[in-house]
């Protein structure tokens, strides 16, 4: 089922997400959300989907990059190193973050919940991540490139951060006046 993407203005965006009791994620009504998370990121063509931003305020995200891709240089769950398809699509539950941050890189981010703007954010290149699965089994993700990238992305959905946040001091003007042409309200006369 397609669920609605909150916009940029809609409180849970800015809200710190709930943690789920392990109870929570055995629950069938969860994985449902999952699948609909899924087809709904899948349907407006993005990356990644946080549920704060289809209006549940919980701590769970899911990611889908298909099998391919070409800047992700290091990738390894529990250790081992896997295949990018291997995880995909990737759900993760109460994420903790570790960054790398000596080395950065900057890339254009958008966002399903802020149409129509597009920044450039600086991030740490490496991360890794420690998360619940849909079977509250714990693993630790460790990646770089994109799915580096959108992991922190969705992580910030998390903790009520927008990439416009992340934004660079010289382009933040820009990217505010931007933001607050989105909140005016539309005429259609």
């Amino acid at each position: 089922m397609i669920l609605e993407i909150i916009q940029y203005g809609h409180p849970t965006l800015r809200k710190k997400a709930a943690n789920l009791s392990v109870e929570g994620i055995k629950e069938p009504q969860l994985a449902q959300l999952v699948e609909n998370m899924l087809e709904t990121m899948e349907h407006a063509q993005g990356i990644g989907l946080a549920a704060p931003q289809i209006n549940e305020s919980l701590q769970l995200a899911v990611i889908d990059l298909g099998g391919e891709d070409e800047s992700n240089t290091l990738l390894e769950l529990d250790g081992k190193s896997v295949q990018l398809e291997d995880i995909m699509p990737l759900t993760f539950i109460n994420p903790e973050l570790k960054l790398y941050p000596k080395v950065k890189d900057k890339m254009q981010e958008g966002c399903l919940s802020i149409q129509g703007l597009q920044a450039t954010v600086i991030r740490p290149t490496v991360v890794e991540m420690t998360y619940l699965d849909l079977e509250g089994q714990e693993h630790t993700l460790k990646c770089d490139g994109l799915l580096g990238r959108a992991i922190q992305h969705e992580c910030d959905h998390l903790e009520g951060i927008l990439f416009t946040d992340r934004v660079g001091s010289l382009h933040k003007p820009k990217v505010k006046k931007q933001l607050e042409a989105l909140l005016k309200p539309k005429s259609f006369f």
